[in-house]
């Protein structure tokens, strides 16, 4: 066994608890604090609420001259679907919830809601669901979530933006659902599962073990996810992520011929990235910050090292996932950034010493991307 995963097997788990709750965005969260009063949709226990932004407040629906109808004319008591600009879906990961011991501010994608807000994007909606479940679960639950965007909305799709686990929900989405889904774009996704999925199962084989820690993170959670009960389960998604889960998973889950698919990763620890990091397209937002590098954030930096493959570092990552593991469909290319930072976690702070990364921007510039193909 190489040093750090002997480090892993000495640390992790004993520390587990401690740095998921530190991490609650390190592979995803979830919704913003704000109800729109829509009630969650059922599938088992989905006690995530729709949020959004509107118009006329929350969940508001599109102003008619943004949009382009899409539909048969209204005749014949046909319904009349809107057309793009579509509704933005962010779709969390791993460990999402939807708002943080009751602080009232603490959400996963920080802060980014209200400034594409006030970039005059209003119909962004932050559905939460399962905390810990298979994407199979989750991404039927972010079905249910998309039905009622689309009928608060008016629009006939989404584009959903996915961070880690979200992506491959999303995925699940465009699968069930691809009449309802125009684009996919994932940032740090698993799409080729993670080492460290790998790591933590074969370490805690026994299942009486992995019993002991889910109870434990059961307890840590249940101030925030009591309204998912027994169905959540942290080793769903961990299997999900190893290789013969994500193998599976792939299979099942083919990209839909209707939908875009586009992927972003991310490189940390002062890793400048290489020839993984090329892009099948350049996009100013992304190429600007080629050459630029981040400091890995102290509580990634154990994974980062089982992530990197050794000496010459040759396989650049984010901290949780590897950049050549994070492609699919259209590769925009890697940031400088690590699995916190991608979505300004922790609590909005700063990427690493030098590194002037602004998550919020980044967001608004993928939006504007996708408005700018027709999305």
């Amino acid at each position: 066994m190489r040093f750090f995963e002997r480090m892993l097997a000495a640390h992790v788990w004993p520390t587990c608890a401690l740095v998921l709750m530190g991490l609650a965005a390190a592979c995803g969260s979830a919704g913003e604090t704000a109800s729109s009063g829509i009630p969650a949709g059922g599938n088992g226990g989905n006690g995530g609420v729709l949020t959004g932004v509107g118009g006329g407040g929350q969940g508001g629906a599109s102003s008619a001259s943004s949009s382009s109808s899409s539909g048969e004319g209204g005749e014949g008591g046909v319904e009349v679907k809107l057309g793009p600009p579509y509704p933005i879906v962010l779709s969390h990961g791993f460990f999402g919830f939807e708002d943080f011991a009751g602080a009232g501010f603490v959400t996963y994608f920080y802060g980014v809601k209200d400034h594409l807000a006030s970039q005059g994007e209003l119909d962004v909606f932050t559905p939460a669901v399962d905390p810990f479940n298979s994407s199979d679960f989750r991404g039927a639950q972010l079905v249910e979530h998309i039905e009622q965007i689309l009928a608060i909305t008016g629009h006939a799709k989404v584009n959903i933006i996915g961070h880690s686990q979200g992506g491959l929900d999303a995925r699940v989405a465009a699968n069930l659902r691809p009449d309802l889904v125009a684009s996919v774009v994932t940032v740090a996704t698993p799409h080729g599962g993670s080492r460290v999925a790998d790591i933590a199962i074969e370490l805690v084989s026994d299942p009486a073990a992995q019993d002991v820690v889910s109870d434990l993170l059961a307890l840590i959670g249940a101030p925030l996810y009591d309204e998912f009960g027994e169905q959540t389960n942290v080793w769903k998604p961990l299997e999900l992520f190893s290789q013969p889960g994500i193998a599976a998973f792939n299979k099942a889950h083919p990209d839909e011929p209707g939908v875009f698919y586009a992927s972003i990763a991310g490189r940390t620890d002062l890793h400048i990235g290489g020839d993984s990091c090329d892009a099948d397209v350049s996009l100013p937002f992304i190429a600007e910050w080629k050459g630029k590098l981040d400091t890995v954030d102290p509580l990634l930096s154990l994974f980062e090292s089982i992530l990197d493959g050794g000496f010459g570092d040759p396989y650049p990552n984010d901290g949780l996932v590897r950049v050549v593991d994070s492609k699919r469909g259209e590769f925009w290319g890697c940031l400088p950034v690590d699995h916190l930072d991608e979505v300004g976690q922790l609590f909005g702070d700063s990427a690493g010493i030098g590194n002037g990364w602004k998550h919020k921007v980044f967001y608004a510039d993928v939006v504007a991307e996708l408005r700018k193909r027709g999305f």
